[in-house]
């Protein structure tokens, strides 16, 4: 009877302590898990009235004429612990229609899916495999964390996204990120038929104060079949500078070179500078300059026909009007001026282009 009276209390305590190691795992990976989401709204009025109501081909943000429109809504669910992480978003909107033309099916609405796990027990080293966003340049398609309502030409003709293998190391003081990548193409989900070849990349971000951001970013790769392979370099360059509480610039370089016919080691090549300026005069309103060229000569990202290939200088000047912590409403207007008439109009195509846009997002 003793035995057994001492017996039901400790199978109580066990219980009891099982439970609340159950309870505090499951309150844990619900920290652990987070929802957030992003809708832009916008309206597009181009000058040079376009027969269709899509502006330009070599851009794939805010692309439609004189109607109201989605640019971008995703919803994101999250997963982060001490050793394992990872993502997944959904999206709808004229931005995945127009950039992600090329994957197949239900492919073009993902906007990010990846699992990772830390493979350091003592060094801040991940291991990430899946659909994540592209680390070339420093705009995404989530246009809040942009300076500009509209992205750059860099960014419109560089991947936006990838997919394949990533290894990223953070240094202890947070100052160093170094990434290798293994991907499956320039910007792409799926593989371009006939292609088995892998593509690769790097990343080396440098903060030496909370003022200052310097970034390298490279992609070697093939994205054409086996047979007629034309391997491709690029490397962006940018850096970041806070020169105070109201005033900031970015300045960045993008340059790419691709073999003009499979190992005949010529090259056709790409380059492109920008240049960003943003200041805040007071809390309530922000206002950002860019001015930036693009010189793809031979039409190797933006094919064109033109005599002179895509030579383009571009400038916009956006206001944004916070509304609310989590409500941003933008407008900008924005130009175009190329050495060929390169620009959808009603008629004839122009050599200068000029548009205003205004957006409205909210996030959660």
């Amino acid at each position: 009877m003793e035995s057994k009276s001492l017996t039901i209390p400790v199978l109580l305590l066990v219980l009891t302590i099982f439970r609340f190691q159950v309870t505090t795992a499951q309150e844990d990976s619900a920290k652990a898990l987070s929802l957030s989401g992003y809708m832009e709204t916008y309206y597009s009025y181009d000058f040079d009235h376009p027969g269709t109501h899509v502006r330009q081909p070599f851009l794939y943000n805010f692309n439609r004429h004189n109607e109201f429109n989605l640019n971008l809504g995703l919803i994101k669910l999250a997963y982060q612990t001490t050793k394992v992480r990872g993502n997944l978003a959904l999206m709808a909107g004229t931005y995945p229609n127009d950039n992600l033309s090329a994957e197949p099916g239900v492919m073009k609405n993902v906007f990010e899916a990846n699992a990772g796990i830390k493979i350091s027990g003592s060094k801040n080293l991940w291991l990430d495999a899946g659909i994540f966003s592209s680390h070339l340049g420093f705009e995404s398609a989530i246009g809040k964390d942009c300076w500009n309502l509209s992205r750059s030409l860099l960014a419109e003709n560089s991947p936006y996204y990838l997919s394949g293998l990533k290894v990223t190391y953070i240094s202890g003081d947070a100052k160093w990120v170094l990434s290798g990548l293994v991907v499956n193409g320039w910007q792409r989900i799926y593989r371009v038929d006939g292609n088995n070849t892998p593509a690769f990349g790097h990343q080396l971000s440098f903060k030496p104060s909370p003022a200052i951001t310097l970034n390298s970013s490279s992609f070697i790769g093939s994205d054409k079949p086996d047979q007629v392979r034309q391997l491709r370099f690029f490397h962006n360059f940018y850096g970041i500078f806070q020169v105070n509480d109201r005033m900031a610039f970015t300045t960045g370089f993008d340059f790419g070179a691709e073999e003009s016919a499979i190992g005949n080691g010529e090259y056709n090549t790409w380059y492109a500078p920008v240049l960003l300026l943003k200041w805040s005069p007071g809390p309530k309103w922000n206002l950002a300059a860019r001015l930036e060229y693009y010189s793809d000569a031979n039409g190797v990202i933006i094919a064109t026909g033109a005599p002179h290939g895509f030579k383009t200088w571009g400038y916009s000047l956006n206001l944004d009007f916070p509304l609310y912590d989590q409500v941003l409403w933008r407008v900008e207007g924005r130009g175009f001026k190329s050495k060929d008439p390169l620009f959808n109009r009603g008629g004839p195509p122009s050599k200068t282009n000029a548009s205003i846009t205004t957006s409205l997002a909210i996030s959660f």
